[in-house]
């Protein structure tokens, strides 16, 4: 009842927008002839009908009989328009205001002929500049979100170098790869995910880590992929860690036992593949009779909607006496909350989570993406004190089958 609820209020919503929209492609085609008009109207309400209802038949089509790329592609050309015409109808809602203050100013201060010079103007007509504004805007959001999709397999790998006082001498130049949200269940091009997967190879790892969210959902979304990641080897291992989505808290299951049965399943997916999983513990990685410890927590997040199953605690017991720590820890909100407070000694936290949200812009000077306004530690390197944490910006999608400023990452972090 409650979804039935969400999903009216949200076709109610699109509708209204649409109209709203429609009033500056009027505007704009008012020099236009009226074929040229009949052309554009209909284009534009026959698109806007098509997405709508389609949000409406979504939950009675059988979608699993369809290509997973084609669904997905369908949903986020649409969820694209849908946040384009948003973005668009802020500069609409400015020149409203506009008109708003014009004609109350009017109305308050000035004689009825001044008002009427006014509408004589055009004063208080929709502005042709406030218009094209608008559709520009919402037009190059719309195109960049398309061009996107082009993007989700270019994998990025960026080369980090980090320096620590306190690193044992026989791990000055260890190489770590560090992934995260590989979220299988949006995978659709398995030979461009092995491409990746190669990128990886070719750095000559000593160790790799996983930093959690392996499915979307469920476990048999990698049913496709276990002879890909399986792939994965260094002379130190490969170690994970679990995500929120890996636990299937965003299924209705019929029972608690197979929601369970789902997590043990998963758990045995990651001993298939040759990855160690590590659920609140750690282990000790020796080389030349040095020794660092690595920790692994399940998930554990500062964000309400977002579980707490880690157990940080229980994975440092036993781990005090080891000169130089690396947490595995998938929600970076987890490293203000309790890393940097309570445990100021783990040297580097690795997380993921965020992907950088997918859409954002990194250049040199500028670092921007809607994310950071919900984490302030969302991609990259940040440092407190002697401490510091690594964001990967994630190796997967999730929802929007694309990327637009952010890439998939791969990171290479050199420890010296």
């Amino acid at each position: 009842m409650r979804n039935s609820r969400f999903w009216g209020v949200l076709v109610i919503f699109m509708l209204l927008l649409d109209i709203y929209f429609f009033q500056a492609i009027r505007t704009v085609s008012s020099s236009a002839s009226d074929n040229s008009r009949i052309i554009i109207f209909t284009v534009y309400w026959v698109i806007s009908v098509t997405a709508i209802a389609f949000l409406i038949l979504m939950p009675y089509l059988h979608f699993e009989r369809q290509a997973k790329f084609v669904r997905t592609t369908i949903f986020s050309v649409f969820a694209s328009l849908f946040f384009a015409k948003i973005v668009g109808s802020l500069f609409f809602v400015a020149d409203d205001l506009r008109r708003s203050l014009h004609w109350l100013g009017a109305e308050l201060f000035s004689s009825k002929s001044t008002l009427a010079d006014l509408q004589s103007a055009g004063t208080l007509s929709r502005s042709m500049l406030f218009s094209w504004m608008g559709l520009v805007a919402g037009g190059g959001l719309f195109g960049s979100l398309v061009y996107g999709f082009n993007n989700k397999y270019r994998y990025d790998v960026k080369r980090i170098r980090l320096s620590f006082d306190n690193l044992p001498n026989a791990f000055k130049g260890f190489k770590v790869v560090h992934i995260s949200d590989i979220h299988s269940g949006s995978l659709t091009n398995k030979e461009a995910v092995m491409k990746g997967v190669e990128k990886i190879l070719e750095e000559k790892p000593d160790l790799i880590l996983f930093t959690g969210d392996l499915v979307n959902n469920v476990a048999d979304e990698m049913n496709g992929y276990m002879d890909v990641f399986d792939k994965l080897k260094a002379p130190m291992g490969v170690y994970s860690t679990l995500g929120n989505h890996d636990y299937g808290d965003y299924v209705n299951w019929d029972s608690k036992e197979l929601k369970a049965a789902n997590l043990d399943r998963l758990k045995q997916i990651h001993a298939e593949l040759g990855w160690r999983l590590l659920m609140n513990e750690h282990v000790v990685l020796e080389k030349d009779d040095d020794k660092i410890a690595l920790l692994g927590i399940e998930n554990w997040s500062a964000k309400a909607r977002f579980p707490k199953y880690g157990d940080l605690r229980r994975a440092y017991k036993g781990v005090a006496g080891h000169p130089f720590k690396i947490l595995l820890s998938h929600d970076p909100s987890h490293w203000k909350a309790e890393v940097i407070t309570d445990y100021p000694d783990i040297d580097l936290m690795l997380a993921g989570h965020t992907h950088g949200i997918q859409f954002g812009v990194e250049i040199p000077g500028l670092k921007w993406s809607p994310v950071q306004y919900v984490y302030k530690e969302w991609a990259g390197l940040y440092k407190k004190d002697k401490q510091k944490l690594y964001v990967n910006r994630g190796f997967g999608f999730l929802g929007y089958p694309g990327r637009v400023g952010i890439l998939p990452e791969i990171s290479v972090i050199e420890l010296v």
